[in-house]
């Protein structure tokens, strides 16, 4: 692994334009459980789909009971040493964009800015009205729960729900063809813990290397993209971007 680390170094330093994608398996080392293994999210919860939480009370309430569960997790997690890395490379104006299908935040509280993360399945912590759009944070949403409202309503009546994609419910065009632009023009595209099967979010590293783009994909589990891939890394996430920045910060102050 050490000369692919090398090589991976070696083709951030010299890299127009690096992207990075990343999934669950980075957010996991931070102790957030991903959605489709066993012992995940949906092993332990049925999905509720956007039309039966816009259509049912009911739902709604299945809905938010699910979303307190996940804040056990959610309110403890920190950026990890995977989320630490991508932030040091994009620092040194190495990363160009960071793409990511996790709803967590991790990689803005790890220091990247907001404009510089592409969210394709949204963000959790903040809370939108299904109505007029108003955004609340996750805080008060929270509390309009604690104080007894176990599905609470917008001041205009409208439905309030999480910042995110539910199942079901339209991709944020603007964003989707946003990563769909930015993945085509990439010279180095990192894929980073995930196992590249939710659409249209897995198309991205398709766009990237029909472009010309060198594939990078570090995950535990394999991937439809494997095969077509340029290096192939089957470790976890954090000591492997640990790795490739130690590699480029030992490059980088030589040419210094």
């Amino acid at each position: 692994m050490d000369a692919q680390v090398k090589k991976i170094a070696q083709r951030i330093c010299t890299s127009k334009q690096f992207t990075v994608f990343t999934g669950a398996g980075i957010s996991t080392e931070s102790g957030i459980p991903d959605y489709r293994s066993q012992g995940g999210i949906w092993d332990k919860f049925k999905p509720v789909y956007f039309d039966e939480f816009m259509s049912s009370r009911e739902d709604r309430i299945r809905y938010w009971n699910q979303r307190m569960e996940m804040e056990k997790s959610l309110k403890h997690s920190r950026p990890n040493a995977g989320h630490n890395a991508i932030a040091s490379m994009f620092e040194m104006g190495l990363v160009h964009t960071v793409i990511t299908q996790n709803i967590d935040g991790l990689h803005q509280a790890s220091g990247i800015p907001g404009d510089k993360v592409i969210e394709l399945h949204g963000n959790t912590r903040r809370v939108r009205c299904m109505s007029c759009s108003q955004l609340v944070s996750w805080e008060d949403a929270e509390v309009m729960i604690l104080d007894g409202d176990p599905a609470p309503d917008c001041t205009c009546g409208g439905h309030l729900k999480p910042d995110t994609i539910s199942f079901g419910q339209a991709m944020p065009m603007e964003k989707t063809e946003n990563a769909a632009r930015i993945s085509a023009s990439s010279d180095l595209f990192m894929v980073v813990g995930s196992t590249l099967v939710v659409q249209p979010a897995a198309l991205m590293p398709e766009y990237a290397k029909n472009a010309g783009g060198f594939l990078v994909i570090l995950n535990l589990s394999e991937t439809p993209y494997d095969a077509v891939s340029d290096i192939r890394i089957f470790e976890k996430a954090g000591p492997v971007l640990e790795q490739i920045l130690s590699e480029v910060n030992q490059i980088m102050n030589t040419h210094d």
